[in-house]
Formats: structure tokens, C-alpha cells, sequence
């Protein structure tokens, strides 16, 4: 079983388990998060990207991302609200390569994100984002080897 991470504000930047060889992590902004709901989505995701981080401040997360490399590829999963406030300022950061908006009103938070290609979409329900990010997970994948492979015959 896999076991939560959570982050103090000590080890924002200096986390151990960042450490490992995995690239694709799974940030989630959100302050509104359900303890066994939570942990239940926790695992799927870690199913699917073992390196997983939550946040419920988006500053803190704001720091955690701005100081990843950026050969590291993060996944963001974010609420509406903080949405409006870090998509704008993480948007263009080469290591964001998908975010997706989880809220409960689709229609107003789909107006503000369509205009950031990395929004990859914004749902309401949390078999469909964990169904989204599986199948985009396997395509970054493919792509990720693709590029490998292109550069060791460059």
C-alpha cells in the first residue's frame, strides 16, 4: 500500500524522495481536500505516477515548482479557485506539462483556463481526472521515449 506524502513547510524544497529516478510527478492544489475520499484518489493516482505531492497553500506549492528541474514533468491538479490564482504563473514553466482543473462549476472555470494550452481539462468528477491523466500519462510516456530514443541517434 502505498503511503501518503505529505509536505511540511520544512521540506518544501529538500524532499528525500525526490531524489529518485522518476521524472512525471503529480502535484494537487487544492485546501479542500476529504481525508478518505482523499486517500482512495491518492492511490489510483500513485498507481499511475508514484511521485505524488499535495498542497493546500499556493505559495508553498508555487515554490515546490518553481524549484523542480525542469527535466522533471509535473502533472498539476488543481481546484478552480487557486487555479485562477497559479495557472497564469506556472503556465509557461517548461517541467508543467499538463494541468487539470477540478472544481465543481465546469462552465465558469472552463471560460478562464481555455485560453492555457497545458489545461488539459477541467471536470468535475474525480473517475473522469483520474481516467484523464492515465491515458495522457501513457501518451507523455511514448513521447518521452520517443525524444530519448531521437536523441541517443542524433
Amino acid at each position: 500500500m502505498a503511503s501518503s506524502t505529505h509536505v511540511s513547510d520544512d521540506d518544501v524544497l529538500t524532499n528525500a524522495d525526490d531524489q529518485q529516478f522518476e521524472v512525471f510527478c503529480i502535484i494537487w492544489l487544492d485546501n479542500n481536500m476529504q481525508a478518505n475520499d482523499d486517500r482512495d484518489t491518492e492511490q489510483k493516482l500513485r498507481s499511475i505516477i508514484n511521485r505524488f505531492k499535495r498542497f493546500k497553500d499556493v505559495e508553498r506549492c508555487q515554490q515546490y515548482i518553481n524549484a523542480r528541474s525542469t527535466e522533471d514533468r509535473l502533472i498539476i491538479i488543481v481546484s478552480g479557485r487557486f487555479g485562477r490564482k497559479i495557472v497564469p504563473t506556472i503556465h509557461n514553466l517548461r517541467q508543467v506539462i499538463s494541468i487539470y482543473v477540478y472544481c465543481m462549476n465546469e462552465a465558469d472555470n472552463r471560460e478562464w483556463s481555455k485560453k492555457y494550452t497545458k489545461v488539459k481539462d477541467v471536470v468535475t468528477e474525480l473517475d473522469k481526472l483520474i481516467s484523464q491523466i492515465e491515458v495522457d500519462h501513457k501518451i507523455q510516456k511514448i513521447i518521452a521515449q520517443f525524444k530519448t530514443i531521437t536523441f541517443i541517434f542524433l
